[in-house]
């Protein structure tokens, strides 16, 4: 009997196809066209989903939402080994990580897609496409959660981030490295995560923003944040989680206005850490109310900070470990 794996299509370059010479209208493409034009596994049963064809930045909380629910209904089906998931590649990462946290089932949920439009010469559309589907029919990937899978390696959705515009080698885990890779078909296993955190929302997933920190940087978009309605923000600071001292009043207000704010580092590396005792450091921020966002990127940083706001009554420290 031939495994079965659902595949789920949202749009991106991956299903792209050419308007005029040099431009493309990504996501134009169905789930049955793609198919049609990869060579898909013979010994594996492909059954094709349409959810949307968007491009990814075009993807909110409401479409990671809709995606989440069709991956949900097939996953109802016990005969589904595994589920992939193509996307744009601009906000993979993020998309990715929501399934991640918002889904719990132990058979591999895969997210792929592509830097090249099928039509393009050297296009990873097809390597792609059909490395996950491999993936996602994998035993060693049960209880793994979320993968991402691009250019022949698999990532943990927590730690994958976009690392380039263009290039084929498009996704890094910094610090973290790859789970394992796809090679001629045959897929090797070299770590897995030791921890996975899941949360059944509640709530209407609320407004959360990202605000970076630069030198001389003042309250303003703090302000502006606040003024939107925004019940999250999370402060993309400097090397252990420093921020300008001219941001603190504006960080004191949001806090006073029971909004939850949190710090990341942009260093690609290391944590958060009260390190420093001055005006703006990670110390601090701790000390007026903010949560250290220990290696969390600012993007991932966001994400939880969301589904945390939609599933738990209280927001700790913990939550971010």
């Amino acid at each position: 009997m031939k495994k079965k794996v659902a595949l789920i299509t949202t749009g991106g370059t991956i299903a792209s196809k050419e308007i005029s010479k040099g431009l493309l209208n990504s996501g134009a493409m169905s789930g049955e066209e793609l198919a049609e034009l990869c060579q898909l596994p013979e010994d594996i049963e492909v059954k094709i989903i349409d959810v949307m064809q968007k491009p990814s930045m075009h993807i909110d909380f409401d479409q990671m939402l809709k995606v989440r629910r069709a991956i949900l209904t097939e996953l109802n089906d016990p005969t589904v080994c595994g589920i992939v998931v193509t996307h744009g590649t601009d906000s993979m990462e993020e998309t990715a990580y929501f399934l991640d946290l918002t889904i719990n089932d132990s058979r591999p949920i895969v997210v792929t897609g592509s830097q090249r439009a099928p039509q393009d010469i050297g296009t990873d559309v097809y390597s792609n496409l059909r490395n996950s589907i491999y993936v996602a029919v994998n035993e060693e990937l049960k209880n793994v959660g979320v993968v991402v899978v691009f250019n022949e390696r698999i990532y943990s959705a927590k730690y994958v981030k976009k690392v380039h515009a263009s290039n084929v080698q498009g996704f890094e885990s910094f610090g973290y490295g790859y789970l394992g890779i796809i090679d001629n078909n045959i897929v090797s296993i070299y770590q897995k995560p030791i921890t996975k955190d899941n949360y059944q929302i509640k709530k209407q997933i609320p407004r959360v923003d990202i605000i970076k920190c630069y030198s001389g940087a003042d309250g303003v978009f703090i302000e502006a944040a606040i003024k939107a309605g925004a019940k999250g923000i999370v402060l993309e600071g400097v090397g252990r989680g420093q921020v300008s001292p001219y941001m603190m009043d504006a960080i004191k207000k949001a806090i006073a206005a029971k909004i939850t704010v949190m710090v990341t580092t942009s260093a690609e590396e290391g944590k958060v850490y009260p390190a420093y005792g001055y005006v703006g450091s990670a110390y601090d921020l701790k000390q007026s109310g903010v949560l250290l966002g220990e290696d969390y990127d600012s993007k991932k940083a966001r994400i939880k900070l969301a589904v945390l706001l939609a599933s738990v009554d209280k927001i700790v420290q913990a939550n971010f470990k």
